[in-house]
């Protein structure tokens, strides 16, 4: 009876060892093949740099109420532009704030117009935009004057590489009119050459 259960227990640890061993087995994770000393790694894909910077002009919610509920959308206006002469708008409505900043994104570099500069740093003349009720008047300034506008007004000029303007903002104050109204004023803008080939005449005759 005695080595009867001796052979029992022999056998029950002979089947505790065989299980332990397999579970370490399959614990243990798999090794990596190793990689050769010749082959060279993929290079990761670099991000391509962005042609314009962006800023929110403005953000709207609009509240519909309906038999189910409130439903909220949101509406943005964004302004791109590379600082140097390159400058456009737009807008975006989505059910997020950050879908609608990337549609108005996407409209704003689709809409990209280029501007008359003087130096990289003012603009040739004087220049009346006009948008709804909002009315928008632009001056050159002398060099160090910086940009003497705010709000909207700013993010448009600054984004357009001027750094030295006189502005005044007369009528609605309302913040997409006013982007579109410096914006109508910018695009109005013609340096001395483009003036004489629209005359017809050298740029010495209009000195």
């Amino acid at each position: 009876m005695e080595e009867q259960i001796e052979k029992v227990e022999e056998v029950e640890e002979t089947e505790a060892a065989e299980t332990s061993e397999a579970t370490e087995k399959t614990s243990r994770p798999a090794k990596r093949e190793p990689r050769n000393r010749g082959e060279k790694r993929q290079p990761r894909q670099q991000r391509q740099p962005k042609l314009y910077e962006e800023d929110v002009i403005s953000i709207g919610r609009v509240t519909k109420v309906t038999k189910g509920g409130r439903h909220f959308r949101f509406s943005a206006v964004v302004v791109v532009g590379d600082r140097k002469g390159k400058v456009g708008l737009g807008t975006g409505k989505a059910n997020e704030v950050p879908d609608a900043i990337k549609k108005a994104t996407q409209a704003a570099i689709k809409n990209v117009v280029s501007v008359s500069l003087v130096d990289n740093r003012t603009i040739p003349h004087e220049a009346i935009g006009v948008e709804g009720a909002s009315k928008v008047m632009l001056k050159p300034a002398a060099k160090g004057t910086g940009v003497k506008a705010g709000g909207p007004v700013r993010k448009v000029l600054e984004m357009a590489g001027i750094s030295d303007i006189l502005s005044k903002s007369q009528g609605s104050n309302t913040k997409i009119n006013m982007a579109y109204a410096t914006l109508k004023a910018l695009r109005s803008q013609k340096n001395i050459e483009e003036v004489a080939r629209l005359r017809g005449k050298k740029v010495e005759d209009l000195i």
